[in-house]
Parts: structure tokens; C-alpha cells; sequence
């Protein structure tokens, strides 16, 4: 039982840090009728955030943390459920040149720039 009561209290103090989280980050007046609200880019060693409706009273919350290029993705359901759905790592991701483009890809504007 004693396991449980501290795994009940780590989740309820890891729900107060989410809140605590998009109370700061996200606009008060922001609407959520189905569309993205971006809270504003935030200054260095600081949380980004996005709420999204995902409707029956559901919402999906991204949080970005731009210092260490890690962002994790949470849904939460009308019961304030939080549920961990998935967290990258995207630094490796932004050192790509192209992924799944379409023509023309960067290195062929390069090589038609470079021609002239």
C-alpha cells in the first residue's frame, strides 16, 4: 500500500507541475475552439507550449523545451487524466537538410543557383 500512496502523490504532484506549467505559459483568453493556441515564444531557459482541443472534451498538450531541443507530448481527457504520449529529442532532427520534401529539393536549388 505504501507503494501505491507514493506513486499516487508523484502523480498528483506531476499533474500540479503541468498545471502549473500552462497556467504561466498560456493566454488566459486564448480560444480553443478546435484550433491551435500557441502561448508566445518565451525567452531563454524557459517551457513553450501548445494546447490543442482534440475534442470530447480532450486536449493535447506540447511542451518544448527550446534549450536542450527535447519536446513532449501529453493528451488529457475531461477527467484531468495525463497521459504521456510521446517525447523526442528533435536536435538531430534539425540538423537535416531535407526530409520528405518534394522537388525541388534544396540541393537542387543549390546546384541551379550555383550554374548561373
Amino acid at each position: 500500500m505504501t507503494h501505491m500512496r507514493i506513486a499516487a502523490a508523484g502523480v498528483l504532484v506531476f499533474a500540479g507541475l503541468i498545471v502549473a506549467v500552462l497556467s504561466v505559459t498560456v493566454q488566459p483568453d486564448a480560444v480553443f475552439a478546435g484550433r491551435m493556441a500557441a502561448s508566445p515564444v518565451s525567452s531563454s531557459g524557459q517551457l513553450v507550449t501548445q494546447v490543442t482541443s482534440l475534442g470530447d472534451n480532450r486536449q493535447q498538450t506540447v511542451v518544448i523545451d527550446p534549450e536542450l531541443h527535447v519536446m513532449a507530448v501529453y493528451h488529457i481527457d475531461a477527467a484531468g487524466e495525463i497521459v504521456l504520449k510521446s517525447v523526442r529529442n528533435f536536435h538531430w532532427d534539425l540538423q537535416m537538410e531535407q526530409f520528405n520534401g518534394t522537388s525541388p529539393l534544396p540541393r537542387e536549388i543549390r546546384s541551379q543557383i550555383d550554374q548561373h
